[in-house]
């Protein structure tokens, strides 16, 4: 019994000592002159600080309400499909068509002359081409114009 009053004696001294090696220790690290400068100045900033803490803890609120609101996400993920999709299928259209016209130039072997020419101008198609490429060039020189 009295190797356990010793044994713990002994332990509580070493904690004791331990305690005042490491206050010895702190109060030689706030003794330093940059240490000391660099608590004034936190010191001066803690209002901001704590402002700064408020508002991120605001933000860190709402960020954790918007990641776990499941019907949020869902809406969200909805309101961008119904975005997307159209754009995706359109650009598919555009892909195909241009492919089916790449293929069909490589077959032809047609020679197109003048006649040819002023026939497919007529085309609804090359018209609304022609129109969209001369409001390009009017907008592109407007716009170097500025510049």
């Amino acid at each position: 019994m009295s190797e356990i009053i010793t044994q713990t004696k002994s332990e509580q001294t070493a904690a004791e000592e331990s305690a005042i090696k490491q206050r010895d220790d702190l109060l030689d690290q706030l003794l330093k002159p940059e240490v000391q400068e660099s608590l004034s100045a936190l010191v001066d900033q803690l209002p901001k600080l704590a402002e700064m803490v408020g508002a991120m803890t605001q933000a860190y609120n709402v960020a954790q309400t918007v990641a776990n609101d499941k019907v949020l996400i869902n809406d969200t993920k909805g309101a961008i499909k119904e975005i997307v999709e159209p754009i995706v299928d359109e650009v598919k259209v555009i892909a195909a068509n241009a492919i089916e016209a790449k293929d069909r130039a490589e077959e032809s072997t047609e020679v197109i002359g003048l006649f040819g020419l002023l026939r497919m101008l007529k085309d609804p198609q090359a018209q609304k081409l022609f129109r969209f490429v001369n409001a390009y060039l009017e907008v592109a020189g407007e716009n170097d114009s500025r510049k």
